[in-house]
């Protein structure tokens, strides 16, 4: 864990504070690059702090993972024009919803789901892995986009690290209105260049029926997957599959 070369007081407090979360070790950046950096690294993993993000660096990648809404926010901006998104009709998503995804990682689609709950939802992320955990829920507290109400809304997701399963097996029986996977894909889509860094620190793990059978128990309205449009976990899983699109994504939905 380190800053950028010339450091604010308030990026040396995040980068101790993020040191002690993940066991990491402190290092001063001096004049050092990254991949010097990285080289002194017994795991050839490195987080920067910066004045606008956390970077994570792996191996010898020079292209950082941070976070970002990407197309979550051109999604966002379709539903303030008025328009629809996929994800939000399948699941019926209003004022007040109480979400849970299961899945976070750069909890994009949880972004989507917190602008369409409104003031009165409530958008908990799950995600397994600690750094991608921390280095999301570090990005969604300060992210800005320029529109007060997406702002709003990503500060609104609440971001819990830990296992999805331990998770759901501690909430009682229908106590979300929907419950929300999108697992790394059994059969990648390659041409995602964005998802290329997230793959080196994602849980690539599938998912498990006795995953779903809790999240079946705690919905009041669905379960819904995305998942590749060929895939067998649909099936695999009990999912009737719907809304396959032109970039190879389909989404699977338990209706309750």
């Amino acid at each position: 864990m380190t800053t950028s070369v010339k450091p604010s007081r308030r990026a040396l407090s995040q980068a101790a504070r993020l040191a002690g979360e993940l066991s990491a070790r402190l290092q001063a950046r001096g004049n050092m690059t990254v991949r010097k950096l990285l080289s002194q690294s017994n795991d050839e993993r490195v987080l920067v702090v910066t004045e606008q993000e956390v970077r994570y660096y792996e191996g010898q990648a020079e292209t950082p993972l941070y976070f970002h809404p990407s197309m979550a926010f051109v999604r966002v901006k379709r539903l303030r024009r008025g328009d629809t998104d996929p994800l939000i009709q399948l699941t019926a998503c209003r004022e007040g919803d109480r979400i849970i995804d299961c899945t976070a990682g750069l909890a994009s689609d949880s972004l989507v789901f917190a602008y369409a709950a409104g003031s009165g939802g409530s958008v908990t992320a799950v995600e397994s892995e600690p750094v991608l955990c921390a280095l999301v829920r570090e990005g969604l507290a300060s992210y800005e986009t320029g529109l007060p109400d997406v702002d709003a809304a990503m500060r609104r997701i609440e971001m819990h690290g830990g296992d999805h399963l331990r998770y759901l097996e501690g909430l009682p029986d229908k106590s979300a209105d929907i419950v929300y996977f999108d697992p790394m894909f059994r059969q990648p889509i390659h041409e995602s260049s964005s998802m290329e860094p997230l793959r080196a620190i994602a849980n690539m793990s599938a998912l498990s029926p006795e995953s779903i059978d809790q999240a079946k128990r705690v919905a009041r309205r669905c379960v819904i997957m995305k998942e590749h449009q060929t895939s067998g976990e649909f099936d695999r899983l009990g999912f009737e599959r719907r809304h396959v699109n032109t970039s190879k994504i389909a989404y699977g939905v338990i209706e309750l």
